[in-house]
């Protein structure tokens, strides 16, 4: 009689998964996927987009798991996350021994050309309040590492490197600060706010603007933990 061995299937956390787009290319690669998300909306899109996967509105920060997972995988999201240890306590509660923690984001000088040029702006115009209530967390890998390391995990790599990022058109640059930036313009007049990246645009066209496109200096830090 053969007795087949059963393959052993790993179990990820994708963190921040937006419309679950890389939850499913791991799906594909042969893991049991999770996709979080804080954005219901997120959330009900990847629903929609692929069915057959699990996905939940969770904030990191309010995670839940313990000695779940063989793996947390998780891009362009943790630059987002304040307090970010709270957050690594959570993921390495949610991991099983041995399971690991992989990730990349933002790291210390990513986009720094365009959010010095909108805080400049800012001062000038006297919104100073303004010119400090950035999102983002941009640390340097000795300071992700060692956060890591209180955490209880084994800093396997940590990298950080450049990644020039090209913006899509003539109206890349507004269209990032759009995005990414809008919380900033909050209670910020139409026109202002207006005013503000026409000048920003202006100001940065002989460096960021190459070859008819919009370039995003874009510095990103990799990592890679183990729960031992």
């Amino acid at each position: 009689m053969i007795c087949w061995k059963q393959k052993k299937v790993n179990v990820f956390i994708d963190l921040g998964c937006g419309t679950g787009d890389l939850a499913w290319k791991l799906y594909e690669l042969g893991a049991d996927v999770v996709g979080i998300d804080k954005s219901e909306n997120m959330i009900n899109q990847a629903k929609t987009k692929y069915p057959g996967l699990t996905f939940e509105v969770k904030d990191v920060l309010n995670l839940g798991y313990r000695n779940e997972f063989d793996a947390v995988f998780s891009n362009a999201v943790l630059h987002w996350i304040k307090p970010p240890k709270q957050a690594l306590i959570n993921i390495y509660q949610a991991l099983k021994e041995n399971g690991r923690f992989v990730a990349e984001f933002g790291g210390k000088g990513n986009v720094q050309t365009i959010t010095d040029a909108i805080r400049n702006e800012f001062n000038q115009l006297g919104m100073n309040e303004k010119a400090n209530q950035f999102p983002w967390y941009f640390p340097s890998i000795g300071e992700y590492s060692s956060l890591m390391e209180e955490a209880g995990f084994r800093v396997v790599l940590a990298q950080h490197f450049d990644r020039p990022t090209p913006l899509h058109g003539e109206n890349g640059l507004k269209n990032w600060i759009e995005m990414f930036a809008g919380s900033l313009f909050n209670d910020v007049a139409d026109d202002t706010k207006s005013f503000i990246i026409t000048n920003i645009e202006n100001k940065l066209k002989n460096t960021l603007f190459q070859n008819g496109k919009w370039l995003a200096d874009y510095k990103r830090i990799r990592v890679i933990g183990m729960k031992e």
